[in-house]
C-alpha cells in the first residue's frame, strides 16, 4: 500500500458560505449526489457535514443526518467520515452527539482550542449578495469567538469514539495540535498508529506555505516515530489545495480536497461541484507517480471497521 494515496473530499463544512459560491452543496439531497459523484471522481472518503435544508446554516440535527448517511451508503462504497466539529456555534456535547447516534466508520477530532476566523471575508460581500440573513453576522462573530477543544473535551471525545468502534482523524491545525495529540496518545486515549490532518491556512492557525507543512511533519516525525502515525493534508483556499496536496504525495501522505476548504478550481474560476476537485487531486497523484486508493484500500490502510458496522 505504499504508494496508494488515499483522497477525502469535505463536501461543505461549516465555514464555507453559500454567499461565495452557488455550487456549495447544503441540502441533504444535495450533499448525497455530491458523496457519489466525489466516489465516482475518485476520493475513499467524503467528510459530511449538515446543514439546515430551510436555511443552509450548520447544525447538528441527527434528523437531517438521517436523511444522507443510509442513502450514500446504500449507493456508494465511499468511506464516510462524520464531523465532530461541527459548526463554530455549537456545544462540545452537540458536536459529540454524532458518533454515539451513528458510530461511524471514522471521525475527525480537533486537537485544540482556537480563534478559527474568517472574518475577513466579511468585506468581499455587499449586503445585498447574502442569500440568508444568518450568514453575515455567522462570518462576522468569529473575529471573537474561541472554537472550543479543552482537554476534557478531548477526553470525552476519546472516550466517545473508543465506545463505538469509530476512528478518531486528528485535526491539527498548528504544531501544538500534534504536542496535544501525542499527550493522548501517551495517556492511552488514542491508540497506535494515529491518523492526523495537518490542516493548513485557516486564520488562526498555521499557514499553508512548504515550510509550514514540513514543521507539521518534523513536529509528527519526532513525537510518533514515523512508524506510529499516518497524516494527510488540508491546503485552505486556492491554490494551496493543490500545492499542499502535491506536497503531500511527494513526502509520502494523503490529501483531502473539496469545496469546505476551496472553492476554486482554477484562479478565479468556480469549481462547478467537489467531483471537478477530486478529479483534480486524482491527476496531481498520478502525475507523481502514486495510485489513488480505493475505499476498500482506504479501509485497510486505516484499520477501520467496515461499513457494516456503523450505525445507520
Amino acid at each position: 500500500m505504499a504508494d496508494k494515496v488515499i483522497i477525502t473530499c469535505a463536501l461543505s463544512g461549516a465555514v464555507t458560505m453559500p454567499v461565495q459560491s452557488p455550487y456549495l452543496p447544503l441540502t441533504p439531497e444535495q450533499m448525497v449526489e455530491e458523496a457519489v459523484k466525489a466516489a465516482e471522481a475518485g476520493a475513499a472518503s467524503v467528510h459530511i457535514h449538515a446543514r439546515s435544508p430551510e436555511n443552509g446554516k450548520p447544525t447538528s440535527d441527527a434528523n437531517v443526518y438521517r436523511q444522507m448517511l443510509p442513502k450514500i451508503k446504500e449507493r456508494s462504497n465511499v468511506i464516510i467520515n462524520i464531523t465532530t466539529g461541527g459548526g463554530l456555534h455549537l456545544t462540545p456535547e452537540q458536536r459529540i452527539s454524532v458518533v454515539p447516534t451513528f458510530k461511524p466508520e471514522i471521525a475527525t477530532f480537533n486537537m485544540g482550542s482556537m480563534n478559527f476566523s474568517i472574518h475577513p471575508l466579511a468585506k468581499r460581500y455587499k449586503d445585498s449578495d447574502y442569500k440568508y440573513d444568518w450568514e453575515k453576522p455567522y462570518i462576522e462573530m468569529t473575529e471573537d469567538i474561541i472554537f472550543r477543544n479543552t482537554f476534557a473535551d478531548l477526553r470525552l471525545f476519546c472516550k466517545t469514539m473508543k465506545e463505538n468502534n469509530s476512528r478518531p482523524e486528528a485535526e491539527c491545525y498548528d504544531t501544538g495540535h500534534i504536542y496535544n495529540c501525542a499527550f493522548l496518545v501517551r495517556e492511552g486515549l488514542i491508540d497506535k498508529p494515529v491518523w492526523l490532518q495537518f490542516v493548513t491556512g485557516v486564520l488562526g492557525g498555521i499557514g499553508s506555505h512548504p515550510e509550514d507543512i514540513l514543521a507539521m511533519k518534523r513536529t509528527a516525525d519526532r513525537l510518533n516515530g514515523a512508524e506510529n502515525y499516518m497524516w494527510s493534508v488540508i491546503g485552505c483556499g486556492f491554490p494551496h489545495q493543490f500545492n499542499a496536496a502535491a506536497l503531500a504525495v511527494m513526502l509520502g501522505g494523503n490529501i483531502r480536497v473539496g469545496l469546505e476548504d476551496n472553492i476554486f478550481i482554477e484562479k478565479g474560476v468556480l469549481a462547478k461541484s467537489n467531483a471537478d476537485l477530486v478529479a483534480k487531486a486524482v491527476r496531481i497523484v498520478k502525475e507523481l507517480g502514486k495510485e489513488v486508493a480505493t475505499p476498500d484500500e482506504a479501509r485497510k490502510i486505516l484499520g477501520l471497521k467496515g461499513k457494516d458496522k456503523v450505525g445507520y
